[in-house]
């Protein structure tokens, strides 16, 4: 036997049905508090600011890289 059941309610009328929590003041507060980080950090997306502070790392971050990147390499076995 197959029985099918549609129910016609809002997503609000499911929520209270079921009993789940209303979280939608603390989603609304979460939005707000991400988009206010948004718009203090969107100047750091810009292409100039991103290769500023990429290339301050400058060469010793290149040369660190190397190194660990030989670290890595001589820990690995040659193949015979």
């Amino acid at each position: 036997m197959k029985m099918t059941i549609e129910v016609d309610c809002t997503p609000e009328e499911a929520r209270r049905f079921l009993g789940l929590p209303d979280v939608s003041g603390l989603n609304d507060h979460l939005v707000g508090e991400m988009t206010k980080r948004i718009d203090a950090n969107i100047s750091l997306l810009s292409p100039e600011e991103f290769m500023k502070n990429w290339m301050a790392f400058g060469s010793g971050a290149q040369e660190q890289f190397r190194k660990m990147m030989e670290a890595g390499m001589g820990g690995a076995k040659p193949k015979a």
